[in-house]
């Protein structure tokens, strides 16, 4: 059989979804250094194709960010895996998604078992997020809109906190709404290069246990990158 392929040579995901999800796990994810089942099956069960805007949806599985409006984009999947993993999300736990965009890292939270509470400050995106997440079986995911960086103290203290979006240094206010020995997940740096740091409360104050090279865009707010 013929294989379709991009512009750049590489193999086109196929037009059925539930394949190319499942590719998109062995070749994106389990191909790198993604080890974490839970975390494989998460991405393997949610329908990315309806975070994505209609125009880019032939392009749901690619390796790569994808646009949104607003000047955002939907991580590429690698990195939605990757912050998953880091943060070792156990079902039934509280999980605070900073900078929800799509909704496809917070559906992909709740599909590890969480009780997500998601932040978006661009009120059209976090109404389209909310709309993307109950076509996709994730309605009880609360979309909040706010400045991301303040967190949501009203649903503090979380068990983790993933944050989408590179903040210049730690963000107290996130660390603040953390439960003793929470985690949070950002990328720490400048706007063009960052590292994915895992920074766990604990009684001596924050403990970077993980860090790897990474790519996001700015996190605005008062607490992030001035917009």
């Amino acid at each position: 059989s013929s294989r379709r392929t991009t512009r750049a040579g590489s193999p086109m995901p196929p037009d059925d979804p539930t394949e190319a999800r499942r590719l998109m796990v062995e070749r994106q994810l389990r191909g790198r250094d993604i080890v974490d089942e839970a975390v494989l099956g998460a991405m393997e069960r949610v329908p990315r194709e309806l975070f994505v805007p209609e125009q880019e949806r032939s392009r749901a599985y690619y390796d790569a960010a994808l646009p949104l409006p607003h000047g955002q984009t939907i991580s590429q999947p690698y990195m939605v895996a990757r912050i998953a993993e880091a943060l070792a999300i156990r079902p039934g736990e509280k999980v605070l998604d900073v900078g929800t965009g799509s909704g496809y890292q917070a559906a992909v939270l709740a599909e590890l078992g969480a009780e997500v509470v998601t932040i978006e400050r661009i009120p059209e995106l976090a109404e389209r997020a909310r709309e993307s997440l109950a076509a996709g079986g994730y309605g009880d995911v609360e979309v909040v809109v706010g400045d991301g960086t303040l967190g949501v103290p009203e649903h503090a203290p979380f068990d983790a906190i993933a944050v989408a979006a590179a903040a210049p240094g730690l963000p107290e206010t996130l660390y603040e709404q953390l439960r003793p020995r929470g985690r949070l997940a950002v990328p720490v740096g400048g706007q063009l290069a960052q590292r994915l740091e895992v920074i766990v409360r604990s009684p001596e104050g924050p403990a970077v246990v993980h860090s790897v090279p990474c790519r996001f865009v700015p996190l605005l707010g008062k607490e992030g990158f001035r917009g």
